[in-house]
């Protein structure tokens, strides 16, 4: 199979592209440990990424993000390689502790004036930087008090929140609070397989619960401090989970899982109030009394959009002995991230899978994106993670061909497409990844990005799926027929 390098340009002729709205956004999206590296350099200390990762048997291969791909030194290249790309829009995370190496006090101006470089390169190029305060690097001092179960996480979190939009206000325009609390709370608390690496439910409901109050609290401490049209979001993983047959009780596992992967998050956060359900299922583990008065206003805070990052579905029943995968496609523990949901059986779906072994399905983002119009309506959403991991290699002319992110990214963009002549409001998409990086407890074994990366010198060669979405972020449109491919 080639890929295509010919392409039709959207117009009248053009049946075969799916146009999209003008003004829709095109970007990418990065994480800052994943990417930037320098990890002691210029006043940054640890975070709990870097101590799990330097934790025997933690991360696959003893992989860290030491290095990673040395963006933090070759940012002018990657700024460079995203104007070639065609994009309008960047999304990439802070590092707390590379500005903030205790998470509490004064900022290390060496590491704002990182992303004041940066963000100024970006604009230069036409580039809307999209910031998020939080990809999961909590300094290694906070968690040594307490972590994310604490509530003076939460409060440190705000004032950190003030101090980054205090030195990139007045360049930045589009804010995120946390990327996937979910993930934070109960793989990085539940399950371990995420740093710090603990296993207490009680621990995950707790810093859920935390992690909502610090989004609340920045919110309001970045509306106190940017202009007035600067604009704030959180960006969640929302699991759109079905149940394997209709049978009661595969019903109710579905439901008791969408608890606690959407619900402990958009019901606090967008209808000022945790679910009924969700504290009944998890009452024989803890009273919340965690949850104080005052909370729940703190954390409904009004947003300008939510972020939606979308991989693959998530397929459950009661778990009766018809369960034939025990894992959840998050790695492998003997701890669940899942409080009190013992009960629940997680199955593989059908169809073809990407290198992390998760189901292709983009009817499950089309199902997503008009069930968040039906339960939040009037609520803008972003695209601000899709994509694809596949065991992308060079070629002996040099290229990295990957027919199979392109169709994936294709039939993720129709199903976005789609949903917005559904009557769904989705103002841009951001593909994950621009870089391949450090893919978490996986280490570089897993290759996102739309960018090959060739780690033992930091080389770049943009893939064939670089060529082909810089296209659909020139044109605005959505090629379905491909002239070209066999």
């Amino acid at each position: 199979m080639t890929t295509a390098t010919r392409r039709v340009a959207p117009g009248p002729q053009n049946t075969s592209a799916l146009v999209f709205p003008t003004g829709f956004r095109w970007g990418t999206a990065t994480a800052a440990y994943q990417i930037e590296g320098a990890a002691a350099e210029d006043g940054r200390t640890p975070s709990i990424w870097d101590t799990y990762s330097h934790t025997p048997g933690r991360v696959r291969n003893g992989d860290t993000g030491d290095v990673a791909c040395d963006h933090y030194h070759r940012w002018r290249e990657d700024v460079d390689i995203m104007a070639d790309l065609g994009v309008d829009a960047y999304r990439f995370s802070i590092s707390w502790p590379r500005v903030q190496p205790t998470g509490r006090g004064p900022a290390v101006e060496k590491g704002l004036d990182f992303y004041r470089r940066l963000t100024d390169a970006l604009l230069e190029k036409g580039i809307e930087p999209v910031v998020t305060l939080y990809h999961w690097d909590l300094p290694q001092e906070l968690e040594d008090a307490g972590g994310w179960p604490e509530r003076g996480t939460a409060e440190r979190f705000a004032e950190y929140a003030s101090l980054a939009a205090r030195a990139l206000g007045d360049r930045v325009k589009i804010w995120t609070t946390l990327n996937e609390p979910w993930c934070s709370a109960f793989l990085g608390y539940g399950s371990g397989v995420h740093a710090p690496g603990r296993t207490d439910p009680v621990a995950a409901l707790r810093a859920a619960h935390h992690l909502n109050l610090a989004h609340g609290k920045a919110v309001q401490a970045l509306r106190a401090e940017l202009p007035g049209d600067a604009q704030t979001s959180i960006t969640l993983n929302i699991h759109h989970v079905r149940a394997l047959t209709d049978r009661p009780e595969d019903v109710d596992a579905a439901r008791r899982i969408d608890a606690l992967a959407n619900r402990v998050f958009t019901g606090p956060q967008l209808l000022g109030a945790y679910p009924d359900d969700l504290v009944a299922d998890t009452s024989r583990l803890t009273d919340w009394s965690f949850v104080e008065d005052g909370d729940l206003s703190a954390i409904h805070q009004p947003l300008d959009f939510l972020g939606v990052n979308y991989y693959s579905p998530t397929l459950v029943s009661a778990s009766d002995g018809r369960g034939t995968h025990t894992s959840d496609g998050h790695g492998r523990s003997d701890h669940s991230p899942w409080p009190a949901a013992e009960q629940v059986a997680f199955h593989l779906p059908p169809g073809d899978r990407t290198a992390m072994g998760w189901a292709v399905d983009p009817s499950g983002l089309y199902e997503l994106l008009l069930r968040l119009k039906a339960d939040f309506p009037g609520l803008p959403l972003m695209i601000t993670e899709n994509g694809a991991a596949f065991d992308d290699y060079v070629d002996p002319q040099g290229r990295v061909v990957d027919p199979d992110r392109i169709a994936y990214l294709r039939g993720h963009l129709s199903a976005v497409h789609r949903a917005i002549e559904a009557g769904v409001d989705v103002r841009g998409y951001f593909l994950w990844s621009l870089l391949d990086n450090f893919e978490w407890g996986y280490g570089y074994s897993k290759r996102f990005g739309a960018v090959y990366v060739d780690y033992p010198t930091g080389r770049r060669i943009p893939k064939a799926s670089a060529r082909w979405y810089a296209e659909v972020a020139r044109t605005g449109a959505v090629p379905m027929e491909e002239p070209g491919d066999a």
